[in-house]
């Protein structure tokens, strides 16, 4: 890989997530050699993802390259590589464009979608977790009302025009609110000559309410603001298959769509080589201790959505989100340190800074430790830690412009078929 011969201790890190980017900035002045492995190039601010995919925002605009973020820290060093194996006897990594050794390695390779053994769902339905995907998911909506154009067919235009988002999380409410805004200030414009008003926004739920990770007063308000969009949403239905027609769930409830969106679920993606049965537990996550060690490891550490941290509030691992990436790659930052130091390190405390999503204009949900509030307020407050959380001035200022001209003229100016969208067959 042409990596430096080093003195000091190289640190590996699995990842540009938020985990990887937060460690590798504590480790910057610290006198190590640190090496990021990436399969992409840029990290990707995957909350905005949706607004990509609804055309709100370019993807440029939610990525930043990581070379950039890390250029001026000393010893610091990106490889683009697709992490093949860990080989811990060896101490080494295996990667498509050689192997490395290392003294300490961090696994922060993040989540992907979970079908949980769907097939049918997997082939035939669209995801929405990386910019790639959320870039597919575009055009293909696009695509459905062109489409749509050139068939003389009702049931044909219905079932392009219907969508079907399954997952009510943060990720899927507020995909579902900006279709629906779509569908009211956008296609009348664009698509004159088509019956929008039959287009459908369907949001199906597993369990008994949206949003089921926040409290039951940010739940409910998020519905009342899905169904005041013409949202319908379904709860309680649990959705079997999808043959890329007809979606089908385990009551007689079935739909008839061009675009099924799966949004219901995340699993860790492991490593080739760090997968034994014994460190794998619920998620597909790897079990770590208090200190984010991979059992059995003391110089491997795992964070972020892959590392199961198993706490009295949090047994199964904490949230799969941002901000206990962000922490656990800042506190093992700090433990790395005091491990150099050969100082006892640290076990990690969660910080719960609360959960939000937004439902669409003027309309989101904040949940605060100690304060709750829906409406206009919580929508500046979202809008608000977003765009501080995103990497880099220019995005910063590309997404408040962006979102400042949005709600100023209802548009969004990146409904853009930049590469046409094709389902395999």
């Amino acid at each position: 890989m042409n990596i430096p011969k080093t003195s000091t201790p190289r640190i590996v890190i699995i990842g540009g997530g938020f985990a990887g980017i937060s460690l590798a900035k504590k480790l910057s002045k610290k006198d190590v050699q640190v090496v990021m492995l990436d399969r992409h190039n840029y990290h990707t601010f995957q909350p905005l993802l949706y607004q990509v995919s609804t055309g709100a925002l370019e993807p440029d605009s939610i990525a930043y390259p990581i070379r950039k973020i890390l250029s001026q820290y000393r010893n610091f060093y990106f490889r683009l590589a697709d992490v093949e194996e860990v080989l811990p006897e060896q101490k080494k990594v295996k990667t498509d464009i050689g192997e490395l050794s290392y003294d300490y390695l961090v696994i922060a390779t993040g989540s992907k979608t979970n079908y949980y053994g769907n097939q049918s769902i997997k082939e035939n339905g669209m995801a929405m977790k990386t910019i790639p995907q959320s870039l597919n998911l575009r055009s293909l909506i696009l695509e459905n009302f062109e489409q749509a154009l050139l068939t003389d067919s009702i049931d044909e235009q219905d079932m392009l025009m219907n969508f079907v988002i399954v997952g009510a999380g943060p990720t899927g409410v507020e995909l579902a609110g900006a279709l629906a805004e779509i569908k009211k200030g956008i296609l009348p414009k664009d698509y004159p000559d088509l019956d929008t008003r039959r287009v459908q926004i369907n949001l199906i739920q597993a369990s008994d309410r949206v949003l089921q990770e926040m409290s039951p007063v940010a739940s409910k308000k998020a519905e009342q603001f899905l169904e005041k969009l013409g949202v319908h949403v379904w709860k309680n239905v649990l959705v079997t298959g999808y043959d890329g027609e007809t979606v089908s769930t385990k009551s007689d409830l079935s739909f008839k769509t061009a675009t099924l969106i799966w949004s219901a679920g995340v699993m860790g993606a492991t490593v080739k080589g760090m997968n034994a049965e014994d460190l794998i537990v619920k998620g597909n996550r790897i079990r770590v201790n208090q200190y984010n060690q991979v059992d059995g490891y003391e110089d491997i550490f795992a964070v972020g959505d892959i590392a199961a941290m198993s706490t009295e509030k949090f047994p199964d691992g904490h949230p799969m989100m941002a901000q206990p990436a962000i922490q656990q790659g800042k506190h093992l930052g700090i433990n790395l340190e005091r491990l150099l130091s050969n100082k006892p390190m640290k076990p990690f405390n969660y910080f719960d800074k609360g959960s939000m999503a937004t439902i669409g204009r003027n309309k989101a949900v904040v949940d605060l430790p100690n304060f709750k509030f829906q409406g206009v307020f919580a929508w500046f407050v979202w809008m608000f830690i977003h765009l501080f959380f995103l990497i880099g001035f220019r995005n910063r200022m590309v997404v408040f412009i962006n979102w400042a001209y949005n709600y100023i003229r209802f548009d969004r100016e990146a409904r853009l078929i930049i590469r046409p969208y094709k389902k395999s067959t």
